[in-house]
């Protein structure tokens, strides 16, 4: 869903991305400080300060489309690059449930499914496009986007209901498996099951 509004958003922070290559900031480094900030959104959680830690996977998904828009406005684009960008994403990920399970907010089966079920929905498009020959796989009812806005969510809303975060771990959980289900079958439809 959020996917579509890409364009548009990429072409609203391109300025921001000249500004940070003329003080010297690479895309590369870009993506590397969205894994460290990604990881202090952990330590937050561990810490029990949930908007913190809400705030600091903001700034994450903030500093990733920055890595972007550097890449775009100098001609940096590499194929190492994207490779590193889409990593660095998963350790993300991986971090920020890690931190909510460890702290409580979820067990630890509910935070292995949604963990398990990220990973796969991008191991499943990384297939689809490389093994399967698909040109773009990015098809779904949810992408990283919506994941991490429904965590954002939760974090907020625990002032309010104490299992918001807990609820939204699973749901985050449930939208990735069916993305997977949902890529597969795009993959099978597209290759004509060959």
């Amino acid at each position: 869903m959020l996917g579509k509004l890409r364009e548009k958003s990429q072409n609203a922070i391109a300025p921001f991305g000249k500004t940070l290559a003329k003080f010297g900031f690479s895309p590369n480094s870009m993506t590397i400080t969205s894994l460290f900030v990604a990881i202090a959104s952990t330590y937050a959680y561990i810490l029990k300060m949930p908007i913190a830690a809400a705030l600091l996977i903001i700034l994450t998904g903030v500093i990733d489309m920055f890595d972007g828009a550097i890449a775009r406005t100098t001609g940096r684009v590499t194929k190492f690059g994207a490779t590193l960008d889409h990593v660095i994403d998963r350790y993300a990920e991986f971090f920020i449930i890690i931190g909510i399970t460890y702290a409580g907010y979820t067990n630890w089966v509910s935070g292995l499914f949604t963990l398990f079920g990220m990973l796969m929905a991008s191991f499943t498009r990384a297939k689809a496009e490389s093994v399967g020959g698909l040109k773009a796989c990015t098809v779904g009812i949810a992408e990283r986007q919506e994941k991490l806005l429904i965590i954002i969510g939760g974090s907020f809303l625990l002032f309010v209901y104490s299992q918001s975060l807990n609820y939204a771990i699973i749901i985050v959980g449930i939208l990735s498996h069916i993305t997977v289900l949902q890529r597969l079958h795009y993959t099978w439809v597209q290759t004509g099951g060959d």
